[in-house]
């Protein structure tokens, strides 16, 4: 094989770890302690509730070179009163911003609402708050290998909204 061929192949497979910090927040300190010492970077997206948001636990975890993501559920949150969702989207993503650098969001379920977060970006693009990510709109879910955990049980899907996964 050629080097130039080789070279590409190392960025055709990459590793996107995500966590979703729903809850317990010291349980996702300890897998990130565990993380560094293995020398494995991973994005951890907090939820902008008490039972996810701990200031000192995000920095620490952003401290190992972890990326802090914003774990939006606006659209719930709001009982799908779309501007009432925006103004609460800016102002979690600003105040998580007050405590790391943010640039990559992702949707929180919300399994318990009726509404869908993502509609909120169907009146304004996330990227106009700096934001250059948000995995259920910016992977190809048919080149991508993605696997999760949701439900508590490890499954392979090739687009997570057919199996109602988000």
């Amino acid at each position: 094989r050629k080097e130039s061929s080789a070279a590409s192949d190392v960025y055709k497979r990459q590793v996107i770890l995500r966590h979703d910090v729903d809850k317990k927040p010291g349980n996702s300190l300890a897998f990130s302690k565990l993380q560094f010492e293995l020398g494995i970077k991973g994005v951890y997206y907090f939820r902008a509730k008490k039972c996810s948001w701990n200031e000192t636990i995000i920095k620490d975890i952003a401290s190992m070179g972890h990326e802090i993501g914003y774990h939006y559920e606006n659209m719930a949150t709001a009982k799908g009163n779309i501007e009432k969702a925006k103004d609460d989207f800016e102002m979690n993503l600003a105040q998580l911003r007050k405590i790391v650098k943010v640039s990559t969001i992702c949707m929180h379920g919300s399994p318990l609402s009726k509404y869908d977060n993502r509609d909120i970006w169907k009146s304004v693009n996330y990227k106009k708050f700096g934001i250059i990510g948000e995995p259920y709109f910016d992977l190809n879910f048919d080149k991508t290998l993605y696997l999760t955990d949701t439900g508590l049980s490890l499954i392979h899907i090739s687009e997570p909204t057919r199996l109602g996964m988000i």
